[in-house]
């Protein structure tokens, strides 16, 4: 074949190609069967191989990833992604309504659904793709378009010249979900929680091969410039982008008052749980351009939107049993075996009942039809039994007496409404506190996971805490197990080594003394600087520090008078684990000597790295909201903190602003 030839059927084929997968990936009418897709897509592979100076980025064969990135490039959105305002019910959609008929006269609303992914803009120039970036702090995302591309159903090129930016949402079908989650489960790998954190891990893959093995789709909901292209209305601009065959979600509708709005949201209410993908809520929008610009924007939301919020979901399921867990301070927790079922976007099969006298407040009994909900959308949790529906099977349930790991006899402490078991050779208990003790937040040992400390424990390598320093003996006999090769027996001593030179902050927390958290033992820690000086500390002393309690104090001192944990601390010290802090400079800062308390998805940074930053600007990091918080800074999807926030008249900070502020101290 002639070069000219080769180019031009090179061309044909890649439109052929961008064709028939707008059909089956957005239309979901294919023209053609997969054998004859297959046929046109060889052949453009192959003469692309044949004649590689014809090579371009976004033709179709270059969605299957491949490219493996250092890193995410920071970009600068030449336009701020906000973040919108909530209504939770239809008296917030009537106040909001009201606000726009101050300002614009018979505005008329689009309703949209609203997608639970990952927001994200894409830029075309002159018809080809440019670049996807993430929202980030709003200001700042970054550029992901190497996973972004592997998406089918976003179009390489579009039948528009000049720049054209289009904003929407990155989501995993919950099929393609369930999926990836069944494989994580086959190796033994950790399950995402939801197709939102599915979604969000698999587009900041540095390989884009795996980005494009997750089944990712997206929904484009906002033509950022449409007007430049002549446009008026946003209904018009949607059209605009099916017609381009940028992928628009088809539920949306016209309504011409905010009671038509509100029948929308019941309408797709009553769906929801049948759509192939997780929506959160429905978005509503000004339909007007003009009236858009008119309302104008706050500093972090635009005024001429808002989004409805679902109440949390509630289904009802059968409690199976009640089974007791042992944690590392001997805390019993009863937990609801659950017939699995599906809440907010993942299969549930377990709920804490947190204590006894939860079971009995809420009369609930084993074989009882149960509502469940997701606190915050995240921790599964037994609303109520529904009683009128029990047959006689069901009985109360009656506390057991003795641990069900060692069969010790349960105590309860007064004033406190857990049961504890307090034999401290509790097999639990040891394995959970050795669990504990590698953490993330402790001792950070990579590779010495939960399942991996319950193995070398039935194995008889750990026993206790100061097992895991001895390791390093059984080196030749680590080799000889399953699932343990001579490169991961390196990395799993070479991150115990490195877990020795830990601050003593984490070294305490990692103790598991019981009342001690991550924040009470960095307290302890940067005042007394050295583990001797706190062993020494008596009750009075401890009670005169700032957010140190009575309980803590007696808790602190009953541990370090306990011979048992005395030689615990003296064998660690031999194996030459650090057990002393540098005092921390704090700079003064707006945030010196306040209550801040962090709320939302951070997506510059960790709530940890937030919470680290904060303590540095002199701030007291809380983790709830009250009349005394003078400070809550959000994220996204910030929930009832926000809202406590906002009612108790407490001044608010979204990330963005925080970021901004920030800066000026931190390098």
């Amino acid at each position: 074949m002639e070069k000219e030839t080769a180019e031009k059927r090179i061309a044909e084929l890649r439109s052929i190609v961008e064709r028939l997968s707008y059909e089956y990936y957005v239309l979901d009418r294919p023209s053609v069967d997969d054998r004859e897709y297959d046929r046109y897509y060889q052949e453009l592979l192959q003469l692309e191989t044949q004649y590689p100076q014809f090579f371009d980025a976004n033709s179709p064969t270059q969605r299957v990833g491949g490219a493996v990135l250092e890193g995410f490039q920071k970009v600068t959105h030449k336009r701020m992604m906000l973040s919108l305002g909530n209504a939770y019910n239809l008296e917030d959609l009537q106040a909001f309504d009201q606000r726009v008929r101050n300002e614009v006269k018979n505005p008329r609303y689009v309703a949209e659904l609203k997608i639970d992914g990952l927001a994200m803009s894409i830029l075309y120039q002159n018809g080809r793709f440019i670049q996807a970036v993430t929202r980030g702090d709003g200001t700042v995302g970054e550029d992901v378009s190497a996973n972004v591309k592997t998406i089918k159903s976003i179009p390489m090129t579009i039948p528009l010249d000049g720049e054209v930016e289009i904003r929407g949402e990155v989501y995993m079908p919950k099929r393609s979900f369930e999926q990836l989650n069944e494989i994580r489960k086959q190796n033994e790998e950790d399950v995402f929680a939801n197709p939102r954190n599915a979604a969000a891990g698999s587009i900041r893959q540095l390989d884009s091969a795996i980005a494009a093995s997750r089944g990712l789709d997206a929904f484009w909901y906002y033509f950022v410039n449409a007007s430049e292209f002549g446009i008026s209305s946003h209904h018009e601009a949607m059209a605009k982008m099916d017609e381009l065959h940028i992928r628009t979600n088809p539920k949306r509708k016209l309504c011409d008052s905010i009671a038509q709005v509100w029948e929308y949201i019941q309408e797709m209410s009553a769906q929801r749980d049948t759509l192939p993908y997780e929506i959160d809520g429905i978005v509503v929008k000004l339909d007007q351009l003009s009236d858009q610009e008119q309302m104008g924007y706050t500093v972090k939301t635009p005024r001429w939107a808002i989004a409805y919020k679902f109440p949390a979901e509630e289904v009802s399921t059968k409690l199976l049993n009640i089974v007791l867990s042992v944690g590392r301070t001997g805390r019993i927790t009863p937990n609801a075996v659950l017939e699995p079922v599906r809440v907010a976007g993942t299969s549930v099969a377990a709920a804490t009942l947190h204590n006894e006298d939860m079971i009995k407040q809420k009369d609930v009994r084993i074989h009882d039809t149960v509502i469940i909900r997701k606190a915050g959308d995240i921790i599964p949790e037994v609303v109520r039994a529904l009683s009128e529906k029990r047959d006689g099977t069901q009985q109360p349930y009656r506390f057991p007496t003795q641990c069900p790991i060692c069969q010790s006899t349960l105590v309860r402490f007064p004033d406190e409404a857990a049961h504890y078991c307090i034999n401290q050779d509790c097999p639990a208990r040891v394995v959970e506190s050795m669990i504990h003790f590698a953490s993330r937040d402790a001792m950070d040992i990579d590779t010495l996971g939960d399942k991996k400390i319950e193995f070398l424990h039935h194995q008889g390598l750990l026993a206790t805490i100061e097992d895991i320093y001895r390791l390093h003996e059984h080196k030749e006999e680590l080799k000889e197990l399953e699932g343990f090769q001579e490169k991961s027996v390196e990395k799993l001593l070479a991150a115990i080594e490195a877990s020795k030179q830990r601050p003593l902050e984490d070294f305490l927390f990692g103790l598991g003394i019981r009342q001690v958290g991550k924040k009470a033992a960095k307290l302890l820690a940067k005042h007394y600087l050295q583990i001797d000086a706190l062993t020494a500390a008596d009750e009075g002393e401890l009670t005169s520090l700032k957010d140190i309690g009575e309980i803590t104090a007696k808790s602190v001192v009953a541990f370090f008078k306990e011979a048992k944990n005395q030689e615990l601390i003296a064998r660690l010290r031999s194996f030459g684990l650090n057990m002393t802090s540098e005092r921390e400079a704090i700079t003064e800062s707006m945030f010196s000597g306040k209550t801040v308390v962090l709320t939302g998805s951070l997506t510059s940074l960790t709530r940890n790295e937030a919470k680290a930053i904060l303590e540095r600007l002199g701030a007291n990091v809380s983790g709830s909201v009250s009349a005394k918080t003078d400070l809550v800074i959000y994220g996204e999807a910030a929930g009832s903190k926000l809202t406590k926030a906002q009612q108790l008249n407490v001044a608010v900070m979204d990330e963005a602003a925080f970021m901004k502020e920030v800066s000026q101290y931190e390098n």
